[in-house]
């Protein structure tokens, strides 16, 4: 018999025995290696478990199928969806374990990138926390309701498709050991303004973004110009004309931004087309309670 003839597993109350008697000792060694590789990958996905098997060349299904059967009796590995997999730390139940939802996200998309008011929740800035995961792709990913929180998908936007910018404005980050891509401030400021339907409302946006104390102008112009979309230049400038004395803005850039402005009335919130104020600066009808500030200063 091959050496790498496909492992076989059985079932005991405390072990696995191990069939194949031909098993070289880096082919011994996957039960202890995958218990490492759990313990590394708090998410993981099918594609991840196969090269982690390639490398002990058992890349059989049915050894896949066994090690995660037998794992899930275990307690220690939970399935989220078809292909994705969370790891339970050892002494934890697995009921009542709850995944990491910013590393789930991060695997429901190869090219998957947190955003919006989920990126600002990573980062430390938005000011209260939901139950809603935004993440970017260009990949169409269903959405998911899983344990007690909800992943939805925006498609990134065609133009940066086109230029092959789709990581414009991002960053990486390490979380639990796991880099997960993300939108830095600049991006995320924008995105935010174009979708505010993504931020919880505009009290918990402007309490967000207003914890931000410095966005780079000049990579905060550069992501404008890739998007080519003028109401999205006059938010910008609107957001950045009422703060710019704490962020430091100057009237030179502000001008910059004006001459991007759209040509006709534009709308801070595409669903409320009545109610508001015009300013003709940015050619954009603002919802009075952005300009009045009528949730107060209660904290």
């Amino acid at each position: 018999m091959s050496s790498t003839a496909a492992l076989n597993l059985t079932y005991t109350p405390d072990r696995i025995n191990i069939i194949d008697t031909m098993l070289d000792n880096r082919q011994a060694d996957i039960i202890p290696s995958f218990e490492n590789f759990l313990d590394r990958h708090s998410v993981f996905t099918l594609e991840e478990l196969d090269d982690f098997l390639a490398t002990y060349r058992t890349g059989n299904a049915n050894t896949r199928k066994s090690l995660l059967s037998y794992h899930k009796k275990r307690g220690r590995v939970l399935s989220i969806r078809r292909g994705l997999y969370a790891s339970v730390p050892k002494g934890f139940d697995k009921q009542k374990y709850q995944v990491d939802p910013y590393l789930l996200a991060a695997k429901l998309a190869s090219d998957a990138i947190l955003s919006h008011h989920t990126a600002l929740e990573v980062l430390g800035k938005a000011y209260s926390m939901t139950r809603k995961v935004t993440f970017l792709s260009t990949s169409k990913v269903e959405p998911l309701q899983f344990q007690d929180m909800t992943y939805h998908r925006v498609r990134v936007a065609p133009e940066l498709t086109a230029r092959e910018k789709e990581d414009f404005g991002t960053t990486i980050i390490t979380r639990n050991g796991t880099e997960i891509k993300i939108t830095g401030f600049e991006r995320t400021l924008v995105d935010l303004l174009s979708r505010p339907d993504l931020a919880g409302g505009w009290e918990e946006l402007w309490r967000s973004l207003e914890s931000i104390e410095y966005f780079d102008l000049d990579t905060l112009y550069e992501y404008l110009l890739l998007l080519d979309n003028t109401t999205a230049f006059a938010k910008v400038g609107f957001y950045l004309e009422q703060h710019k004395d704490p962020l430091m803005v100057d009237e030179a850039f502000l001008q910059k931004l004006e001459q991007h402005k759209p040509k006709s009335l534009h709308y801070m919130q595409r669903q409320n087309r009545k109610d508001g104020t015009l300013l003709n600066r940015w050619n954009l009808l603002v919802p009075g309670e952005l300009l009045q500030r009528s949730w107060g200063d209660v904290i």
